[in-house]
Parts: structure tokens; C-alpha cells; sequence
């Protein structure tokens, strides 16, 4: 009896020293003579993953450049776009104003023709360098999210895009618009100079005709 209690007391006593061994070793390990742990070690030729758009601002109908780098050699990168409105500071967004006073953004809805949808998906394939390159053209305005995953490394990245509203431009001024109101202008000088000389004939004759009857 007394010998099972001994070896149940050395049995719980070794579990409880073991626990602190085991925590530790699931922790990450600090770097030799640093205290932090270590980063990431990714295999060879990739990471860490980054994905970029240029340029980061464009108008409805512009192509923007999707970059990527640091991806494994010849992986498939899965760009996944996700949008939503334009916040009411950003210049393009249409606003509103409720009843209490509060502005919110609209999102700019056309009558004559409904803008085509977006792709969601964009697959691409990393080069032998894990870089890439592909074009996207946005057919609303709104701020665009791309998140890109490698289906090999399962890296992450993410980039942002900013489409405005693409405003009408401006009709240009030709010679043709010009001459019509020139036109317009002279003739009422002309019309301005026969009513002085009438009017000049008409005194005269006035005058000439109140000094004969004198």
C-alpha cells in the first residue's frame, strides 16, 4: 500500500515538471541571442508575397496594373475583387443628405444603360521569379479590394483600388460656335450705327425746318 503511494507521488510529480517543457516547445523559438521569435522561414524562392495595383486611383473605364512578387515559382495565384461605395470624402462620389442632417454616399445609378458586372475571379500564374502581372478595368466607380492567395505557398496579399466617377467632359469651343454669336454682335453695331445716322439725318431736318419757319 505504502509502496503505490510512493509511485503515484513520483508519477504525478513528473507530469507536473513535464508541462512546462512541453509549453515551451509550442511556442515559437526566439532567434539565438534575440529574445523575439524568428520569422517565417519560407522555401526557396518564395515569399514574402506582395501584391500592388498602379496606378492606386483611376476613373470608370481606365485599366489598372495588378503586380505581384515573391509567390512560389510557377504557382496559380487566385485574385479574388470585392468592392464597395466610394466614402462621401473621395472626390466622384455622389452624396445625400438626410432628413437629420446627415450626408451619405450614392451609388451612381444610370438609367439609360445598367454597367456590366465586374469579374469576381481572376486566376493568374507566377512566373519562374513568383512574379506577375495582369490588368484589370473597373465599369463603375466604388473602392476595390483585391486579395490574392497562392495555391501552392497559400500566401496571402491584398491591394486596394479607387475608381471615380468618370464626369462628361466639356464641349470644345470651335470656330463654328464662335462666329454665330460675332455674327449676332455685329449686326446689332450695324443696326446701332443706322439708328444714330437717322437720327442725326432727323435732327438736322428738324433744325432746318424751325429755322426756315423763323
Amino acid at each position: 500500500m505504502r509502496l503505490s503511494r510512493i509511485i503515484m507521488a513520483l508519477t504525478v510529480g513528473m507530469a507536473v515538471l513535464a508541462a512546462p517543457t512541453a509549453a515551451g516547445a509550442a511556442q515559437p523559438q526566439p532567434a539565438p541571442g534575440t529574445g523575439t521569435p524568428q520569422p517565417p522561414i519560407y522555401p526557396p524562392g518564395v515569399g514574402p508575397a506582395t501584391l500592388a495595383v498602379s496606378p492606386t486611383t483611376v476613373v470608370v473605364g481606365q485599366t489598372a496594373t495588378l503586380i505581384g512578387t515573391g509567390w512560389a515559382d510557377f504557382e496559380t495565384v487566385v485574385i479574388t475583387v470585392s468592392t464597395s461605395p466610394l466614402a462621401a470624402a473621395v472626390p466622384g462620389a455622389e452624396q445625400a443628405r438626410r432628413s437629420t442632417g446627415e450626408t451619405i454616399a450614392m451609388a451612381p445609378v444610370s438609367f439609360q444603360q445598367a454597367p456590366q458586372p465586374n469579374p469576381r475571379t481572376i486566376v493568374v500564374t507566377a512566373d519562374g521569379n513568383g512574379e506577375f502581372r495582369t490588368t484589370y478595368t473597373p465599369r463603375h466607380p466604388g473602392t476595390y479590394t483585391f486579395r490574392a492567395e497562392g495555391q501552392t505557398s497559400r500566401q496571402v496579399a491584398t491591394a486596394t483600388l479607387i475608381v471615380l466617377k468618370k464626369h462628361a467632359p466639356p464641349l470644345p469651343v470651335t470656330g463654328d460656335s464662335l462666329s454665330t454669336p460675332m455674327k449676332f454682335g455685329g449686326g446689332l453695331v450695324g443696326a446701332g450705327a443706322v439708328l444714330l445716322l437717322l437720327s442725326l439725318v432727323w435732327r438736322k431736318r428738324h433744325r432746318f425746318g424751325m429755322g426756315a419757319a423763323r
